[in-house]
């Protein structure tokens, strides 16, 4: 398919591709305007990495540990103990939304609090933080004693041993001076537990101060200030998204529809279902002139004109005297294009003969504006000649034979052998005799009178005519081995018909 071709299909579904948009425009801007107005703040906070370190360090980074450490923080911030509190702090009815989010290759965490009124969305992320840095000590104590309360308590009772040592070493001194080895031993006694109490105080500087820092491990960078916005809904993203989905559903729907859709809307569909030559395309007109003769300068006269010609051209290679015109389904236009049919042709100097062979639902005595009261059923049942049925028209050339009072059975008139040896009458006594019939899927009438005459026409009208069915009636035309002589297309589009006309020989 061509560009031209899309463009075509989205002119033709352009208010199923409008009332999609419009729909989905109004339940976007309907479900915008109801939606409760949401107010979002976020607190920053630090993450500090702290370790220990395999050579002692007091402080590390490992990008694993400090993975597993925010990620720890972050399912702290929502464990029960922490949202506990923070009930107890806030004594909130409606709970707000909270995320917490870890910024990528930092030590940040957000801590987002969504909620209807702004100050309860910043009051909610402070307080979480706040909590957070109440609680954190806890993370790594278990509420346990410290590793400084141990040392501590570990340096009070070597620091108690040793003033016990001493007082030992004192009195040993004051009661025997000349117990030089007990002297000795208590003064080496004494310097293993002063060497014991500088390495538990040096152990227990460095846990104090590692216990600082990790009382300081979670602080707030960027505490929450009320939103002056809602973050939700977000209306021009959601108007953005509705134009989107409503032209997008709409242009999608529209193609949905053109698939599912087996209608002929142009030319070349028609060319494709048939597989027969397009010998003419006339104009759609007004409602007024559908049924009636088009003269003058007309696009449909001049539409006519060219079908004539291609006939006659056809006419070189086969007499062509009489001619079956019929469509797939009713009401395609098959007897106003026989009746103009008629009348270009006689303004060639030909005398033509038009029959209404529509012996169900006639139409040409409408058309000419003639009596109908004897026609075809009269002559084909016995009761008038030919010679009293035919009546002339206003057209000089065009003759008429009307279909007469309806008769019971039409198809067996139609098929019988006095039509035969009428229609072998007409076309030595006329130049041409053309055959109005009903459609050839409505009922077999036409297929009974195809095999009778030179050649067919098949009307299909553009943007009426299906697929299924203009196909079925190339079919059964063959069927009966019809000589089908091509399509002529019936309210064509203008630019077709002038892209036809520049093909076409005029000859």
């Amino acid at each position: 398919m061509s560009i031209r071709d899309y463009v075509e299909i989205l002119l033709r579904r352009k208010w199923i591709i409008i009332i999609t948009f419009a729909v989905v425009m109004g339940i976007t801007i309907v479900a915008t305007l109801l939606t409760e107005p949401m107010y979002r703040a976020s607190t920053m906070m630090r993450v500090l990495s702290v370790s220990g370190g395999s050579s002692g360090d007091w402080i590390a980074y490992d990008t694993k540990q400090v993975e597993r450490l925010m990620n720890t923080y972050a399912e702290f911030a929502t464990s029960r103990p922490v949202l506990s509190e923070l009930s107890k702090r806030l004594e909130l009815e409606d709970w707000p939304q909270i995320a917490v989010e870890i910024l990528v290759n930092t030590e940040l965490m957000q801590i987002t609090a969504e909620a209807r009124d702004p100050v309860v969305a910043r009051d909610t992320a402070n307080a979480l933080a706040e909590v957070m840095i109440a609680q954190s000590r806890e993370l790594y104590t278990g509420g346990g004693k410290t590793a400084q309360e141990i040392l501590g308590e570990q340096l009070a009772q070597v620091k108690a041993e040793i003033d016990e040592a001493w007082s030992d070493y004192e009195g040993l001194i004051a009661e025997s001076p000349e117990a030089s080895d007990q002297i000795a031993a208590a003064s080496r006694a004494i310097d293993l537990k002063e060497e014991t109490y500088a390495t538990i105080l040096d152990q227990y500087e460095r846990n104090r101060v590692r216990e600082a820092v990790l009382a300081n491990t979670l602080s707030i960078i960027e505490p929450a200030v009320a939103p002056r916005e809602p973050a939700k809904p977000r209306k021009e993203l959601n108007i953005a998204l509705g134009l989107v989905l409503g032209l997008g559903g709409g242009v999608a729907l529209a193609f949905l529809v053109e698939s599912l859709d087996t209608t002929l809307y142009s030319v070349e569909q028609i060319k494709r279902s048939t597989a027969q030559p397009i010998l003419g395309m006339v104009p759609a007109a007004g409602r007024q002139a559908q049924s009636g003769l088009f003269t003058g300068a007309s696009p449909q006269g001049e539409a006519f004109r060219r079908l004539r010609t291609n006939l006659f051209t056809l006419d070189h290679d086969s007499p062509l005297r009489a001619l079956l015109i019929t469509s797939a389904e009713p009401k395609e236009g098959k007897s106003t294009i026989a009746s103009n049919l008629a009348f270009a042709v006689a303004l060639s100097g030909r005398q033509v003969v038009v029959v209404d062979a529509h012996l169900r639902l006639p139409t040409l005595h409408k058309v000419f504006g003639l009596s109908n009261r004897i026609g075809l059923a009269s002559v084909l049942e016995g009761r008038v000649s030919l010679e009293e049925a035919m009546q002339e028209t206003e057209i000089s050339g065009v003759h008429v034979l009307t279909s007469g009072p309806l008769p019971e059975n039409p198809a067996e008139l139609l098929s019988s052998p006095q039509m035969s040896v009428l229609i072998d009458r007409l076309t030595r006594q006329y130049d041409m005799l053309l055959l109005d019939t009903p459609s050839v899927l409505a009922v077999t009438d036409a297929a009974a009178l195809a095999r009778t005459a030179d050649g067919v026409l098949l009307i299909v009208e553009r943007a009426q005519a299906k697929q299924e069915s203009v196909r079925a009636a190339t079919q059964q035309l063959a069927d009966v081995k019809a000589n089908t002589l091509g399509i002529v297309v019936n309210r064509s589009q203008a630019d077709s018909t002038y892209e036809y006309y520049s093909r076409v020989p005029t000859g």
